[in-house]
């Protein structure tokens, strides 16, 4: 079942997506060659409970930290580690934010120093899809058309959409309905109605869409070793559009 959020609700969710946004403009300036995503990890986990929030996805069926950090081919879930990200490393920092009991979501790829001509293309065409996807998310659409307005444009730019994972409604809990596949076909899937908060989150990898789960049980990853990279927010279906709660000001 699809919950529908009130007014008072989206507000306070949209002050948790403020602080997480915050944090993110902070992880902007720690990335370089060097750091550790270990190091991340733990800004993250002092910088929420500074501001009074916790990081929601600790604990969470036995995850053990603040954020997940998925380096290179790494598709998501990648645990913080204490071995140092090197020059040309993309490393992508996905956090939930419990800020008095309202939760946001949001991840972003950073590139590691300098990179190569493909990685900077694959992290703006994922950035694109992203903002390509929360364009159709507005009420008398589908689910479906979102997911159809990002597989189009990326797989366009030559690079393919991860279907293992998806976006997901959020509210008192991380993962609600409805699901958000980034890719499909226009027209299917539930209507998007007015209080609908959900998640957008494409995974998009340079060589094959396909994924493979390390052994730790979280951490996937690509078949082929290639690179992959994720953007996500957290939105509120509203009759004058979507509302992005995990804005982050200047994201171009």
């Amino acid at each position: 079942m699809i919950v529908l959020k009130s007014t008072r609700e989206i507000d306070a969710m949209k002050k948790a997506g403020e602080l997480l946004a915050s944090c993110h403009k902070e992880i902007k300036n720690l990335i370089k060659p060097g750091v550790t995503s270990w190091e991340i990890d733990q800004f993250v986990d002092d910088y929420l409970a500074k501001h009074g929030a916790t990081p929601q996805q600790k604990g969470y069926k036995g995850y053990e930290y603040a954020t997940c950090s998925s380096i290179n081919d790494e598709i998501c879930h990648g645990f913080p580690r204490k071995s140092p990200l090197e020059n040309g490393d993309i490393v992508t920092i996905d956090m939930v934010v419990n800020l008095n009991g309202a939760l946001a979501d949001s991840a972003w790829t950073y590139i590691v120093g300098d990179a190569s001509e493909e990685t900077k293309l694959l992290v703006e065409v994922t950035k694109k899809g992203l903002y390509k996807g929360i364009e159709a998310a507005v009420i008398g659409n589908r689910i479906g058309d979102i997911g159809h307005a990002i597989q189009t444009y990326v797989e366009g730019e030559g690079f393919s959409v991860v279907r293992n994972f998806i976006g997901h409604g959020i509210g008192p809990s991380i993962h609600e309905k409805p699901d958000v596949p980034h890719f499909g076909l226009p027209g299917k899937g539930p209507r998007i109605k007015e209080g609908m908060v959900f998640t957008i989150e494409p995974m998009v990898n340079v060589g094959s869409y396909d994924s493979k789960m390390d052994d730790n049980g979280w951490t996937a990853r690509t078949v082929d070793g290639k690179y992959s990279a994720q953007f996500e927010h957290t939105i509120a279906i509203t009759k004058d559009g979507p509302i992005i709660l995990t804005d982050q000001g200047s994201e171009f």
